[in-house]
């Protein structure tokens, strides 16, 4: 039995926080953002990612984060939800960790009430919080944002 995790780990604000690797299909430079009107203020607008059309969580905004213009320098990791693949924009992608389980705590032992945060891992160098994508659209933004992305 395996009894180590896989995280995709990214910074904002010099704060690292991680996905599941398994929820993570890619990262890609920033590109460009189309607009999408009526969708949920979590949303930023969609990027075309070989051919596919992918909602852009403006992540800044979920976390209460400050706003700041997209950088060229600014990555994309491209995940999926147990319902569509989304696009995070990030300020710099880490890389993979791997940590024994041991070292994560549950979200709910510390932060009860933090609906997308699964956990927590500590490390020499700090915590890292860890990311339930599944979570991180409120089931209003999910409609919202269907309601959005569907075409007349």
């Amino acid at each position: 039995m395996n009894h180590e995790g896989r995280l995709v780990v990214f910074s904002l604000d010099g704060q690292r926080y991680a996905l599941a690797l398994a929820a993570v299909e890619r990262v890609v430079r920033a590109i460009e953002i189309t607009p999408l009107p009526k969708a949920p203020d979590i949303v930023l607008g969609i990027v075309n990612v070989q051919g596919r059309v992918i909602p852009l969580i403006n992540v800044r905004r979920r976390f209460r984060l400050p706003e700041r213009e997209m950088a060229l320098t600014d990555q994309i990791v491209i995940a999926h939800t147990a319902r569509r693949p989304v696009a995070l924009v990030v300020d710099a992608v880490a890389g993979v960790l791997e940590y024994p389980e041991r070292e994560a705590v549950a979200a709910q032992d510390i932060l009860p009430g933090a609906g997308y945060v699964e956990g927590v891992v500590k490390l020499k160098d700090g915590l890292i919080l860890i990311h339930d994508l599944d979570r991180f659209l409120s089931l209003d933004e999910e409609a919202s944002l269907d309601r959005a992305l569907e075409v007349d």
